[in-house]
């Protein structure tokens, strides 16, 4: 079931905030029906973590509904780089050079979408992402090497630990990196995230619920 009250609370609350963010609905491990249940209510921007449930889920939804944007939130293989392309809009976990190098072989597909760099703020050995004192030789390996675009920096912060530490960090790391955009906040910390005005949040389960 999606919560469409809540959905309204958090967008009337980013309203009054002056905030230009944008919710990104993660249906991953949730039903089709769920999914369809948010389209009615006017929901059309969605995250998936695996490029297989993303395709049974919205690839015939995405050629009969031009207004749904998907969003893949979860690492990517290489070799999904290719189906992915095609299927998302938006990306907010490269995190390789493996990835950057097969992102580079379909730019034409990728000319409108967006890629944000994922950054592991924590340098958690379990967590994917760029650490912090990487991200700017990445930044030009991405950019003059393999001529790609990116608009954002991501980050998941370490559970055990305040978000707006790792927030603040990566705000500095895109202003020192003239990086516009920041994919910040999840179910449990989206209310921290907004001071930084990040361009996603990123809500699952404080929308659809736990998950199956």
């Amino acid at each position: 079931m999606f919560n469409i009250e809540k959905y309204d609370e958090i967008k009337d609350f980013l309203k009054k905030t002056n905030n230009n963010t944008k919710i990104v609905a993660i249906s991953k491990n949730h039903p089709l029906e769920s999914v369809l249940q948010a389209i009615n209510y006017g929901i059309h921007i969605f995250g998936e973590n695996r490029v297989q449930e993303a395709q049974d889920k919205f690839q015939n939804l995405k050629k009969t509904n031009s207004k749904i944007q998907l969003h893949l939130t979860g690492p990517l293989q290489t070799n999904k780089v290719k189906t992915a392309v095609q299927l998302f809009d938006v990306f907010h976990t490269l995190d390789r050079e493996k990835i950057a190098k097969e992102f580079s072989k379909h730019k034409e597909l990728l000319k409108n979408k967006k890629i944000f760099l994922q950054i592991n703020t924590g340098k958690e050995k379990t967590k994917s992402g760029i650490y912090p004192e990487d991200t700017k030789d990445f930044l030009f390996f991405l950019k003059n090497e393999m001529k790609l675009l990116i608009c954002g920096l991501m980050c998941i912060p370490p559970i055990d630990e305040d978000p707006t530490y790792h927030f603040n960090k990566l705000k500095i790391l895109a202003d020192k990196n003239k990086i516009e955009e920041l994919s910040i906040g999840m179910s449990d910390d989206y209310e921290k995230a907004i001071p930084f005005n990040p361009a996603y949040i990123r809500l699952g389960t404080i929308l659809f619920g736990k998950r199956i």
